[in-house]
This record gives structure tokens, sequence and C-alpha cells, in this order.
């Protein structure tokens, strides 16, 4: 019994020596290999652990570390995570950039090729007389696209402008023999909505126009908007305490002497969300950004989406000026009645008569003639394309962590795994993972986080992307938020309602054309008899033009 108890000790005693040679003859050969595999010099390598008094973020026991490699862990931490957020933001950046490009280009050609086709089908219909006219259908694309392109234009004054100057047009070119004025026109222009020349197609088109110039602006705009914010987002301001915590995640486990070491998820998913609590922020006015860009989506697919609109927009024009034609005997005599028979001008009628002038009416529009615009593409397909990739976009900036954190990106290992780095040693992480968002790193176990100082750039990126989001809401409703001078006295910058700042955030459609109301044609008609005459002759006047305005009822 004896001679076993001293076989034992002596055995006990060996093993206890052994292991004590193993750990004073280890050396630092593993992180060397390792080091050199990152590129780095191992000049600075010791060959065997000395002691970690000198490191400021590693441990400070025995390391393989050299102050120079510490420093350069911490460097090659923040390039190593500033490239992983670049990458997996890639995706979602290229998205809103190429997108934007697309749709942008999509609408610019559309409006061209509907120039150029109104003008090609005008010239072999109307002849000269439209090409002696041809500037007031230049204006109106002229100023849709400025629209388009962000000007200060007001979609429903610039389509009554249009369908203004057309009528005096055609009523000096079908009236010829009489001397038109610049008074007389004014005149007319007083029983427009009682005369309605062109029947409905000014009101319905006005009404379709802005819809679908309000929904395909403002979604280009969004795009624009998505893309700005994920560009500067996605370049993270790493501050020093986040810094530490990468290089203690990353490339501690080196200077530990366990560089194949990977960082449990669970320690990972909590240095992340610690550093990228700011950006977590962003997610809540992100998502309702994204779903307000799927909502003017609807618009974009939509009967009255701009390219169902704009393809057919010389045969609806075609139809209204039919329409003058068609009645332009009756509009004629009850112009006359209102307005007074102008001066003869000497002339007969035009050589050519109404009807040659006008002789040819265009072949109904078939809504299977689309032809493809950009890039060989139709509207359907760009739209039905961005919904996928918006739909995809969602929680992008609360999900971060997750796509650093992966396995597949190297960063992480199993999170029940007892064999990975916990920030200390090989082994189990066992604090619980944090939420997102900056509160709720209050008690974060690895990164020190000021709670109460948000990222003032953060937070600019928030206000853009609410405003953005306000702005694709009302575009949905037909609405076009434009804000303006506090010198526009109240008048509309843009298509909208032409309010004050505080209620855009009213979700009722504004109309596009409002109900002509009778108390609105007496003031006009009192208007109309006003004058600088002396007191005999006013009277005389009046009681002329309530006479007229008896026989134009």
């Amino acid at each position: 019994m004896l001679r076993l108890r001293t076989a034992v000790l002596c055995a006990f005693s060996f093993l206890c020596l052994a292991v004590g040679a193993d750990v004073k003859t280890r050396n630092c050969s593993e992180v060397r290999d390792a080091y050199t595999a990152k590129g780095f010099s191992f000049t600075n390598v010791p060959y065997q652990e000395i002691s970690g008094e000198h490191l400021r973020i590693c441990s400070q026991e025995k390391t393989c570390c050299s102050a120079e490699m510490e420093d350069t862990f911490s460097q090659k931490s923040k390039t190593d995570v500033e490239n992983q957020l670049d990458g997996i933001s890639e995706d979602l950046r290229a998205t809103f950039v190429s997108r934007q490009k697309r749709f942008d280009e999509f609408f610019l050609e559309l409006l061209e090729n509907t120039e150029r086709s109104l003008n090609e089908m005008f010239v072999r219909t109307y002849g000269k007389p439209y090409m002696q006219n041809a500037e007031v259908f230049q204006n109106l694309f002229t100023e849709l696209k400025r629209y388009y392109k962000g000007g200060n234009v007001n979609l429903e004054e610039m389509l009554n402008d249009f369908w203004t100057r057309l009528l005096e047009r055609m009523f000096k070119l079908l009236n010829s023999q009489y001397v038109i004025t610049e008074d007389y026109l004014e005149c007319i222009n007083k029983y427009t909505d009682q005369l309605k020349p062109f029947g409905d197609v000014p009101k319905k088109l006005k009404s379709q126009v802005t819809r679908a110039f309000v929904a395909a602006r403002t979604f280009v705009q969004g795009l624009t908007v998505g893309r700005e914010v994920a560009n500067r987002v996605s370049k993270v301001t790493m501050s020093p305490a986040c810094l530490k915590a990468l290089t203690k995640l990353l490339y501690c486990p080196y200077c530990q002497g366990v560089p194949s070491a990977k960082p449990c998820k669970n320690y990972c998913l909590n240095v992340m969300k610690g550093c990228l609590a700011n950006q977590a922020d962003l997610d809540p006015e992100w998502n309702q950004f994204i779903d307000a860009m799927l909502l003017v989506t609807e618009r974009l697919e939509g009967p009255f989406n701009i390219e169902s609109v704009m393809e057919p927009i010389d045969v609806k024009i075609s139809e209204a000026i039919m329409n003058m034609q068609d009645n332009t005997v009756e509009i004629t005599h009850r112009v006359f009645q209102g307005c007074g028979q102008p001066k003869p001008s000497g002339m007969g009628r035009s050589a050519r008569g109404i009807s040659d002038v006008f002789n040819a009416r265009f072949r109904p529009y078939s809504p299977e003639e689309h032809p493809t615009t950009a890039a060989g593409t139709s509207l359907d397909r760009l739209v039905v394309d961005v919904k996928e990739r918006l739909r995809n976009s969602r929680k992008f900036w609360s999900s971060l962590p997750d796509g650093i954190c992966h396995e597949d990106n190297g960063t992480s290992s199993n999170s029940s795994s007892e064999d990975c780095w916990n920030g200390h040693s090989r082994g189990r992480y066992f604090p619980e993972v944090l939420k997102d968002g900056l509160t709720n790193q209050v008690n974060n176990p690895e990164v020190g986080v000021d709670i109460t100082r948000p990222d003032s750039f953060i937070r600019q990126q928030i206000m853009t992307l609410r405003m953005m989001t306000n702005k694709l809401k009302n575009a949905y409703n037909g609405n076009d938020i434009y804000f303006q001078d506090s010198s526009d006295e109240g008048s509309s910058s843009g298509s909208g309602s032409g309010c004050p700042e505080p209620c855009v955030t009213e979700t009722e459609p504004v109309q596009t054309e409002g109900p002509v109301v009778e108390a609105d044609r007496g003031e006009e008609r009192s208007s109309s008899s006003h004058t600088h005459t002396p007191s005999a002759l006013l009277l005389l006047l009046t009681l002329s033009v309530l006479a007229l305005h008896s026989c134009w009822r």
C-alpha cells in the first residue's frame, strides 16, 4: 500500500512538472503565423509570452502581443468592420442608386416620346394650323418636364393655362373673318366653365395628369432620399469605446495565444448592438419610409399611372379639339351673345373651311400598344422589381449586428459553443443579448454607450426620412407638398392645395377642380361691368351688359 501511494504521488508530481514545463515553454509561434497571414510583419511578435502590462485593451497577463501589435489590431478591427458594413449595405445602396436612375430615365424618355408622338401625329393630321400654333403644345411639355425635374410649377394652374391658350388660338382660327382682340379673348375666358368648349377632357386630364405626375416625381424623389440616407448611414463613425470593444472582440484572442478562436455569437451581437445603437434607432422611421414608398407604387401600377396617362395624351387632346369643332357654331353664337360680335376683319373666312382645318380624327388608343421606353422596359416591370427590393430592405438597420455576426462572415461562432472567444478566454458567453436601439444599451456589458447623447447626424437622417414619408403619403392622395416661402402669401408652390405647412399631415385628397358655384359666376359677371368712364356712360354700359347676361342664361 505504501508503495502504491508513493507511486501515485510520484506520478502526480511528474504530471505537474510536465504541465509546468509546458506552460513555461509555450511559445507564440501560432500567433506569429496568424499575424503574418494577415499581411503584417512578424518582427514585433514575441517568440514567447511576455508580461502584458504594456497593453491598453487586451489582458495584461501573459501575452503574445506587443504594444505595436495591439495598435495594429485596433486599426485593423476598425477597417474590418467598416468593410463588412460596406459589403452588407452594398446591395441596399445599389438598389436605390440603380432604381432611381432607371425610373428617372424611364419618366424622362416617356415625356420625350410622348411629345414627339404628339408632334408627328398633329403635323400629319392638322398640318399648317398646328405648326403655326405648336408652341402651345411645346410649352405644355416644357412645363411638365420642369415640374418632374423639381421645378416650382403648379400643375393645375399650368394645365388650365394650356387649355386657355388652346381655346384662344382655336377661336381665332375658326373665326378668322373677325378681329379678335386681347380684351375679347379675356371676355371669352370668363365663360369657359359654362361653355366647356373641350367637353370634359380638360377636367379629366387635369385630375389624371396631376395625380400621375405627383406620384412619379415624389417616388423618384423618395428613391433619391433613400439613396442618400443609405450612403450616409452606412459610413459609421466609431466611438473610442466601440473601437476598444471591437479590438477585444476580434483580435485579443491573438494576444491570448488562441488566434483561431472565433467570438461567441451573443458576445459579437452585444458588441455590435452597442456600436450600432444609433443606426438601429433609424429603423422605425426607415420602415415607415419604405411602407410609404410601397404605397406610392400602387399609384404607379393603377389605371391612371403616368404611362397610361401620357401615352394617349395626343388622342385625348385631339378629342378635345374635335369636340370644339363639332360645337363651334353653338360656341361662337354663345360667345357673341356674351361678349358681343367682334368687328369684321375685312377678310373672308380662311381659304380652308373649318372642316378642312380639322379634317381627321385619330384612331382610338389601344392600351395593348404599350411601347417600351427607357432600358427597353415598361413601367409595370420596373414597379414589380422595385417593390420586391423595397420589401427586402425593411428592418435593414436593426439587422446589421446579425449580418456582421453571421457565422458565414467568420466573425462569430455558434452561440452555444463552449469553444468560442467570450472576451476573456475560450468558453461559453453567459450575458443575455440586449435589444436594439440606444436606450437599450444602458447596461451593455461590452460597450460603454452614453444613451443621453444621441448621434446628431443620425437624428438628421431620421428627420429627412420623416419629411419624405409625409410627402409620399400626400402623393398617394394626389397632393404635392411644397414648403413655400413666407412671402408666398398662401399661394400654392406645387400642385397641391397651397395650404400652409401645418396642413401637410391631412390625408384627405385635395380636389383638382372645384365645382362651379353660381355665386362665383355672379362675381365674374359683376366684375365685367366695372369701368372708369363717366357715370352716365357707366349706367348705359351696365344695362347693356345685364341684358347680354340675361340672353346668355
